[in-house]
């Protein structure tokens, strides 16, 4: 008996093909229109959250009112949120620090190592000095934030030696480090405070807003950004496999993370040369969606197959995007063992945006956005989404 041999793009009459790529492309415009109009919601959200968690002296300095020091963050945490690049994002992060600082600087994190990516307040002239610069991160302030995954002061004398030589100890004697968390990683650091010339000052409260603000955005760029795959990842025609490039192994100005990845952070897959890709400090979706295993969809078409993995992407994509932004009733839900019945609006807008990508594909039998409502929501524990959650 013959083995079956799975179908090409070039094996479709032309007119399925015209009819499949037009299919994608509708496909790909509704995911798309979904997500943006989400995007102004959970832009509020971020800062609606981000604000719940700042003391109400953090809005308060020597030299502006409660009223001018709030709306400072506001237009922060906004600039923040106006990126669209992790590039973008980072450097409005730096941008707004010096508001509550004396100077600041970024390391990314690689291989247990911290390197200098960008600072502000050090000084004038073309040629940034806090770029490429080595920050020890096994002593001191930075080893204490990278543990605890929270801000960490301390005094100068708990950095690394080899940074207070180079720029100099502050004023103040004292130091601050943040640690920038993605997924739970340590991505970065920034080392802020209050510079070397006398009555600067450190604002830590707001500082640790913008770098949370900082995170979840990024997070959501990511999000954003692997659902825009995902809406392509169907085209029916594919390109010859090409050589993956090296991953670039020198910092880069432009691209914070570029060779960058730390080692406990799943770098993102390679798609252009590393001068020029805006590589994601962290793919949420896939970290989040292991593929399969191959046993687990027996006797299928490879086509079939790839369908049913895909399907199970998305629904965990859509399912992550609702948790991300419902953490408290989430955890009120499971507590209550009422999770539909709070976030309800949510969860049958994603199912609908679910149904219309797989509902009619063979995909639709595998009820993947249900299972991974529970899985992901009640803990693989049906009875916690509620007495009114229907599959």
């Amino acid at each position: 008996m013959k083995a079956k041999r799975a179908r090409s793009p070039e094996d479709a009459p032309a007119g399925h093909m015209s009819d499949r790529v037009a299919i994608e492309q509708i496909v790909g415009q509704v995911v798309s229109q979904v997500l943006e109009s989400h995007v102004p919601q959970l832009r509020e959200e971020l800062v609606r959250r981000v604000l719940e968690q700042l003391p109400a002296e953090a809005a308060v300095s020597a030299n502006v009112t409660v009223e001018n020091g709030a709306s400072n963050l506001l237009k922060g945490v906004s600039a923040i949120h106006a990126g669209t690049t992790q590039k973008e994002i980072l450097r409005a992060l730096l941008d707004n620090t010096i508001r509550y600082c004396g100077r600041a600087a970024l390391f990314v994190i690689k291989a247990g190592a911290a390197t200098g990516w960008q600072g502000r307040g050090f000084g004038k002239g073309d040629e940034d000095p806090v770029k490429d610069c080595a920050l020890d991160i096994n002593t001191g302030a930075a080893e204490r934030a990278m543990q605890s995954r929270s801000a960490f002061s301390g005094t100068s004398s708990e950095m690394d030696p080899r940074f207070v030589s180079e720029f100099g100890a502050p004023s103040d004697d004292q130091v601050l480090v943040l640690p920038l968390v993605l997924k739970e990683k340590v991505a970065a650091l920034v080392c802020a405070d209050a510079g070397t010339e006398a009555g600067g000052k450190v604002d830590a409260p707001s500082l640790e807003l913008l770098v949370a603000a900082t995170s979840a955005w990024l997070e959501v760029v990511s999000l954003r950004k692997q659902a825009a795959k995902e809406g392509a990842s169907d085209a029916p025609v594919e390109k010859a496999a090409e050589p993956v490039p090296q991953a670039q192994t020198v910092s880069s100005y432009s691209d914070p993370f570029a060779g960058h990845a730390p080692k406990h952070v799943a770098p993102a897959p390679v798609e252009e040369p590393a001068a020029v890709a805006e590589a994601e400090p962290v793919s949420v979706a896939a970290a989040a969606a292991p593929a399969p295993a191959a046993d687990s969809l027996p006797q299928m078409t490879p086509e079939e197959a790839d369908v049913h993995r895909k399907a199970q992407r998305f629904a965990r994509l859509l399912v992550d995007e609702i948790k991300l932004y419902n953490q408290a009733k989430v955890a009120e839900g499971r507590k209550h063992k009422d999770v539909y019945d709070r976030l309800k609006d949510d969860i049958e807008k994603s199912r609908a945006t679910y149904r219309k990508r797989y509902g009619n594909t063979a995909a639709a039998s595998g009820d993947y956005f249900d299972n991974e409502l529970v899985r992901s929501l009640a803990e693989d524990d049906s009875s916690i989404m509620g007495a009114n959650f229907r599959r």
